[in-house]
Parts: C-alpha cells; structure tokens; sequence
C-alpha cells in the first residue's frame, strides 16, 4: 500500500484525511515544508497550516497556545531543533502545562545524514524523555505510522514522534495493529532477545536470520514506544531468554537502552548490551558508512548477541 512512497508524503496525506474528519487539527511548520512534506496538507487547508519561520521556540509557544484554544497542533522540524533548541518552551508551555501538542522530529540520528552534524541529533530521545508526561514513538515504516498516528492525536497529552521521512521501506503487513505503549514481538526465540526501534528494527531482524542459521534462537522486539515504556513486556524477555541487546539510532545513554537497562536491573537482572552512539556527536556521511563508523549493523548486533549469551553462562 505504501511502497516506494516517502515516510513525509504518507504522513502528509494522513494528517490530510484525519484533518478531514477533525478540523482541531492544525499544522505548524520552521519553514521546512519541503523537507518535511506537509505542503500538500497547506494547499489543502491553507489556514490551517502556519508557518512561524525559522523560530523554534515560537513555534512550541504558539502551538501551546492553540492547544489551549482547544486545537490539536502539530509542530515539525529536524530533531535537533525540534528538542535541544526548543527545550525550554517545550518544557514550561507544552509539558508541564499537560497540553496535547503533537511534535515531529524529522531525520532521527544518522539519517540526517549530509546534514552533518550540526543537524544530527543522537539525543533528541533522551532528552524528551526527561519530561513528565511525554509520550515517545519512533514507526519502523509507514504501516506502523499510520496505525500510531490516530493514536498520537487522540491522546490527551503531548507526544514526541520520531520520524524518518526519505524512508521508503515497509516491512509490515497493512493489516498489521500496533498499541502505543506496548512493545511488538516480531520473532519468537528463548535464547537471546533483540530490543529494537526504528531503522534499527531492519538490522535486528538481518541479525536474527544470522543467528538462526547458526543455531541460536532470538526473540525479536520492536519498542517503538520509548515512553511509557513497556515494562511488562521487557521483563517477560528477561526471564524467559536470560540476554538482551538493546538497537537505537541515537546515544545510548538515557534513551531505549537506559530506559530496558532501568527496568531489568530493577526487576529481573540479565546482561544488558547496548548497540547505538557511544557518546558521540553526528558527522557528514550516509546512513550506512555511519551506521559502519558507530558499529550499529547487524554484525554488531550479533556479535552483542553472544556476548550477552556469554554473560549469560
């Protein structure tokens, strides 16, 4: 259904057919239109998209304050922008005040790619998810996006999306239904289990047809909810397989890997490894000589995956 079409033009034609049936809805641009494809949502309902300029603290504070007028405001930019430059504003106007202001943060970890550094947010997660009450989703690909986002807007307080807008892969069935907050099982296995999110959830799955065919059996997660986590979930996998690896497009720290790491030690304590950013901040270059550099492919995830299984023994 979604082949071959970009992440940001099929988020631009659902916030389009949802903004059909709810005329709360309202969009809320830095003068990225383009990069993040909502142009065909302002030729649709120009008066309800505003674009504020490259300003991103206005941006939180005028979505708070239609939030507070009883609208439904999405405000987009690049996830550096959209969490380390706006902190404050989201913070004070949208958080703490509970409002159910909706933000995009386009081009999550190294698939800002040519943007450099500057533009490549390894912290943007972590950061969020400081604040009380914040919702995090992160969708694989467009199926899992259109599922959440009906969800994303009914939800009554602010929620922080993830979202990889030149991918054009579906690795879901359209049939397929996913919950906020609770954690998807892709494969089944006993002996190790693969914790994953976004971009991520390819490589652990490439992982897991390695290690099948040497004979080891991996459970495979997919967290695309980062808050509330799943703890129910994440515990069910201590026990059962005894070894997690934990695979993000962002720092390790205080992200999907903090967040597994937390409720294991607390509750079931297992080897934890953690495959993403050590501690780094972004360069230029493509996704996959990134991904090389900060050693997120799936050799590494499967060399994480024994590791663990060591420990484990």
């Amino acid at each position: 259904m979604y082949e071959g079409l970009e992440m940001r033009k099929v988020y631009a034609e659902l916030l389009i057919e949802l903004a059909q049936k709810d005329d709360r809805i309202v969009l809320l641009e830095a003068d990225l239109m383009s990069s993040t494809g909502t142009k065909a949502f302002k030729e649709r309902f120009p008066d309800r998209l505003i674009n504020v300029g490259v300003a991103e603290a206005n941006l939180m504070g005028i979505s708070a304050g239609l939030a507070v007028m009883g609208m439904i405001p999405f405000a987009h930019s690049f996830t550096a922008f959209a969490t380390r430059r706006a902190f404050d504003q989201v913070t004070i106007s949208i958080a703490y005040s509970r409002l159910p202001v909706k933000i995009g943060g386009a081009d999550p970890g190294v698939s800002a790619e040519l943007n450099g550094g500057t533009h490549m947010s390894f912290e943007d997660a972590g950061i969020m998810r400081n604040l009380p009450g914040m919702t995090i989703v992160e969708p694989v690909d467009s199926v899992q996006l259109a599922a959440l986002l009906p969800q994303v807007i009914s939800h009554p307080g602010p929620v922080y999306m993830r979202l990889h807008r030149k991918n054009k892969e579906v690795l879901f069935s359209p049939d397929r239904s996913f919950t906020i907050g609770k954690i998807e099982t892709l494969e089944t296995g006993e002996d190790v289990t693969l914790i994953c999110s976004g971009m991520m959830v390819k490589q652990s799955l490439k992982a897991s047809e390695i290690l099948r065919k040497e004979g080891v059996r991996p459970r495979v997660l997919n967290m695309h909810t980062l808050k509330p986590v799943d703890a129910t979930t994440i515990i069910q996998a201590a026990r059962e397989t005894g070894a997690i690896v934990v695979a993000e497009n962002h720092s390790v720290l205080n992200a999907w890997g903090s967040a597994v790491a937390e409720v294991v030690s607390e509750h079931c304590p297992v080897p934890v490894f953690r495959i993403g950013v050590q501690d780094h901040f972004g360069e230029v270059g493509k996704s996959d000589f990134l991904m090389e550099k900060y050693h997120m492919t799936a050799a590494d995830i499967v060399q994480a995956a024994y590791s663990a299984m060591d420990k484990k023994r």
